[in-house]
């Protein structure tokens, strides 16, 4: 029977220290590789060999990044290289090495900045660890499929690339968030629209004790004649905004949707919002903050009259 699993994926990423080993790792991982640093080869077996974690389809095994460097224990290039040759003669197995290099000099200035000393020179100006650390990798250097010279890379620059190579596609974990400004705004929202300029349901008595989820509370929200206009720019406006997020490497990106209770305009317009943007191919979360809040009556009358006023102000800007 043909294993439906694809070939392994095993990335090797190395280079000299300083050079941006441990950033590429934490990058692979974001965009859902599983990472590993310092792991002799010699116990890569008994990784692959792991069980599938709980949870996890055994098929959609994840890549795996494993970083080496002249720290790891009983390192040896020539042995790598031989277990690499030894990893790729398995079946079910795809086996690439990543190199990171840097100009001594950038080396030294990063050495510098971060007083840090270098791992093969304690007692010794970095300069001499970086031409010895230089000298041990350089077989591993010669036999690399991939190299990175980072001495002219910002960080966000290194993050950017290593996503553009090692990833077929990367999205940032995109919330959809509804709330009620009368119990505080949130503090993780990354973008923030209050829609208390919507007509709002909580002055018709047969609406208020529904929710922004129930039909006739949105047919009541939605046919604000402002509605189209104002959801719809904040569609496009997500769509133009949202890749660029990704593109950056911005892990999680949270967009609120504000009224004054957080029960019936906010959260339908964080459904409406949510359904547009799966039909454009994104996938959000949403999460409603204050649906299950006690109204608040007291607060809610007492504003009626400000509430009435951005209504009327919106119209008149129609």
């Amino acid at each position: 029977m043909t294993d439906p699993r694809p070939p392994k994926a095993i990335l090797l990423v190395t280079g000299l220290s300083g050079a941006g080993k441990s950033t590429t790792l934490k990058t692979l991982e974001d965009a859902g590789w599983e990472t590993v640093d310092n792991l002799p080869l010699a116990l890569v077996d008994r990784l692959l060999a792991a069980p599938t974690p709980e949870g996890r389809d055994p098929l959609e095994d994840r890549p795996l990044a494993v970083g080496i460097d002249a720290r790891t224990r009983g390192f040896d290039a020539e042995g790598i290289l031989a277990r690499i040759e030894a990893l790729r003669a398995r079946d079910g197995v795809s086996v690439e090495v990543l190199f990171l290099d840097c100009s001594g000099v950038v080396l030294e200035r990063r050495y510098t900045e971060t007083r840090r000393r270098h791992p093969l020179a304690q007692d010794r100006p970095a300069a001499d660890g970086i031409a010895r650390e230089r000298e041990l990798l350089e077989p591993l250097r010669q036999a690399a499929e991939h190299l990175i010279d980072t001495s002219d890379l910002a960080l966000n620059g290194l993050q950017q690339m290593i996503r553009q190579r090692f990833s077929e596609r990367f999205e940032s974990t995109l919330t959809l968030l509804s709330f009620g400004f009368a119990r505080g705004v949130p503090r993780n929202a990354d973008l923030m629209f209050d829609m208390r300029f919507l007509r709002n349901p909580y002055w018709d008595e047969s609406l208020r004790p529904m929710t922004g989820l129930d039909a006739p509370v949105r047919d009541y929200v939605m046919a604000d004649p402002l509605f189209e206009t104002a959801v719809g720019q904040i569609e496009a406006l997500l769509k133009t905004v949202l890749p660029r997020y990704s593109q950056d490497g911005k892990s999680y990106v949270t967009v609120a949707f504000g009224c004054t209770g957080g029960r019936h305009r906010s959260v339908c317009v964080a459904e409406e919002i949510c359904t547009r943007l799966r039909k454009a191919g994104f996938s959000p979360t949403i999460s409603h903050r204050n649906l299950e809040s006690v109204q608040l009556g007291a607060y809610e009358t007492r504003h009626r009259e400000n509430d009435t006023a951005e209504q009327e102000r919106g119209a008149s800007q129609s």
